[in-house]
Parts: C-alpha cells; sequence; structure tokens
C-alpha cells in the first residue's frame, strides 16, 4: 500500500454556490467560469503526484470528474471539522503522510505538493501559506486535531494563531512558498492565471456587458 495520500477539497461547482464573495463583482455566471477553471488546474496538478488521492465533494459525489479516485463527502459543520475527519480516516486506513488542498490556487503545481510530502519526513505539519493569512496546503504525518479546532476560519490570524499553538506545543512544522488563492475580484484580476487566460477575460467580460 502506498503510505502517502493527497485528499482534495472540492466545492460542488453549482451556480450561485462557489466563490460567492467573486461573484458580488462579477456575478454568479463568471464565479462559476472562474470556479471552473481553477479545478481544472488543481485536477492537471494532482494527476502527476503519485500519492494516493481521495477527493471531497462539498455536497454530492461527481462521476463525471476526478476519475479513477476514492470520492467521498465532507463531513461536518466547519471547515475545522470537515478537514479533521478527513485526515482522521486518511490515518485510519493506514496512510502514513498525509497532505490536504483546496481547488482555488491558480498557481499550484506537483511540486507545491510533492515538497509538502518530502516535509512530512523531517516534520509533523507542513503548511502552504496563502497571502490572505490563512493556508492553502496542510500536511500531517501523525494525527493533531487540536489543529482543526476552536479557529479563525477564514480571518487573517488563522495560520499565525495554528502555529503559535504548535510552538507551544513543541511540535515543529515546515512552512513552504506562499501563495494566493482566488477569493475577490482583485485576487483574480492581480492573478498571472487571469492575465494570461484571454478566453475567461472575454467571457467575463461578456458575462457583465
Amino acid at each position: 500500500m502506498n503510505k502517502e495520500l493527497v485528499i482534495i477539497f472540492v466545492k460542488n461547482i453549482k451556480l450561485g454556490k462557489v466563490k460567492t464573495r467573486l461573484a458580488k463583482t462579477i456575478g454568479n455566471l463568471g464565479a462559476f467560469e472562474v470556479y471552473s477553471e481553477l479545478v481544472k488546474i488543481t485536477e492537471t496538478a494532482t494527476s502527476e503526484i503519485k500519492a494516493d488521492k481521495r477527493i471531497y465533494f462539498s455536497d454530492t459525489i461527481m462521476d463525471t470528474t476526478w476519475n479513477h479516485h476514492q470520492k467521498f463527502i465532507q463531513e461536518g459543520d466547519d471547515l475545522g471539522t470537515r478537514m479533521k475527519n478527513a485526515f482522521l480516516k486518511g490515518f485510519n486506513d493506514g496512510f502514513e503522510r498525509i497532505v490536504l488542498i483546496g481547488s482555488d490556487l491558480p498557481d499550484i503545481s506537483a511540486l507545491h505538493i510533492e515538497n509538502a510530502i518530502e516535509a512530512l519526513n523531517k516534520t509533523e505539519v507542513v503548511f502552504g501559506p496563502a497571502e490572505d493569512g490563512g493556508y492553502y496546503l496542510i500536511g500531517l504525518n501523525k494525527m493533531h486535531s487540536f489543529i482543526f479546532e476552536n479557529k479563525p476560519w477564514s480571518q487573517s490570524n488563522l495560520l499565525e494563531k495554528t502555529c503559535l499553538e504548535l510552538d507551544k506545543k513543541n511540535i515543529k512544522f515546515t512552512t513552504l512558498v506562499t501563495l494566493n488563492d482566488i477569493d475577490t475580484f482583485e485576487d483574480l484580476t492581480a492573478s498571472s492565471f487571469y492575465k494570461s487566460n484571454l478566453k475567461l477575460q472575454q467571457r467575463i467580460q461578456q458575462l457583465n456587458d
């Protein structure tokens, strides 16, 4: 059995349900288009990883995407609980190094994920910091449930507070390169992903004319 697992959290791509902050500026159809592109990028990046993969959907398992991988539905009332449950299942199933990522990162690559898996040979925890103060990636080589409990989800001090708690418990962690996820229109227009995607620019322009 492969001892390494990559968990991908995916929101079901439903109109009006994805990238709601972005939708306030470019509309639900525009946000739908952007998130669809980001999921494709995530699928491409993870396709090159040799580790086992599990796809966790927000609402409903989709058979039309992420072929040949195990699929689950996220369980829990908040993001922390949903991530904790996914990690617990992975460790209970015998995996030794587990990395979890979201699916809204325009610059994610196989190298980022491979670096995270490699880091778990040296430290118990690894984070991929996001520019907004959260993290786009978390990896563990043993379960630390407190990481996912009583945290300021979606707040700018999430990673800082989590790292302080790890320091207090003398648990070593590694941080990777900082990346930006796409939550707002400013995030979108500042990204090379958007600047280089003329089709997406034209599509959003048409939707908002």
